[in-house]
């Protein structure tokens, strides 16, 4: 039988390794969450997130799991919730870009994409929708991408998979609501990570700040911030909605 796990609330945060999900890592911790940090392969990544953590005074564990095979999350999962409990929240954040002209993009290059994003939606989710039903509370954010709001040039792959996580959530948002479980997504434009600084080293800094509205990149922290309020009692009346944080892009 299942265990009561933790006393705390804790959150699984897939893909916190760095970037927005090290931000969104940061934040629940501030919040008083334990931090689970999933990630794939870069250990020492994952550590340095879990050591930020720890200097905050918050506290987490690592969790290195492959969110693209099944057979993984099915063994994994179940395990850590029956020894801490169902979380209380779910971020889904892992995700990759592999950016190229449609007719001349591999297929490596599309199936890595929606595997990552859709499959991983999936591998992860599942379990852990079901975990939060026997709780019946919980709160799960995707992070989809302004490029699934409206597209963009040589994102075909990526903006696929993350406008089907759009469409995951909402559909996902009204099974679950009866059950007390919120769902909600939060679509990042151009934010100061590693993937949007190439994009400026190839573009240009100032023509791809003429994109943006505000004229700026946005921080990760500012992403953050939004997934804390969503997975707060002050988000308790909003499911099923895709928050935009683009500097007025869309």
């Amino acid at each position: 039988m299942e265990n009561e796990g933790r006393q705390n609330p804790w959150a699984l945060v897939t893909g916190g390794g760095r970037g927005i999900g090290r931000a969104i890592c940061l934040e629940l911790a501030s919040a008083g969450y334990f931090i689970v940090v999933n990630y794939r392969s870069n250990d020492e990544a994952c550590e340095q997130t879990l050591s930020m953590v720890r200097q905050n005074g918050g506290d987490g564990e690592a969790l290195r799991l492959d969110v693209t095979d099944r057979k993984e999350c099915l063994d994994s999962l179940p395990s850590l919730f029956k020894r801490l409990g169902a979380p209380s929240v779910l971020v889904n954040n892992a995700g990759i870009t592999a950016d190229g002209l449609f007719p001349l993009m591999s297929p490596d290059a599309w199936d890595s994409v929606l595997d990552i994003s859709l499959k991983g939606f999936f591998n992860v989710t599942k379990p852990t929708i079901k975990a939060m039903m026997r709780k019946r509370a919980g709160s799960v954010v995707i992070m989809s991408s302004a490029s699934g709001l409206v597209g963009n040039k040589g994102q075909v792959n990526y903006s696929a998979a993350k406008a089907g996580l759009i469409g995951a959530t909402r559909s996902l948002a009204a099974e679950v609501a009866r059950l007390g479980i919120r769902v909600n997504a939060v679509a990042p434009g151009l934010i100061n990570t590693d993937m949007t600084r190439q994009l400026a080293k190839n573009m240009g800094p100032e023509m791809v700040k003429q994109m943006i509205p505000m004229n700026r990149f946005g921080e990760p922290e500012e992403v953050a911030r939004v997934v804390r309020f969503l997975c707060s009692d002050d988000a308790s009346y909003i499911s099923g909605q895709i928050i935009g944080v683009n500097g007025g892009m869309v």
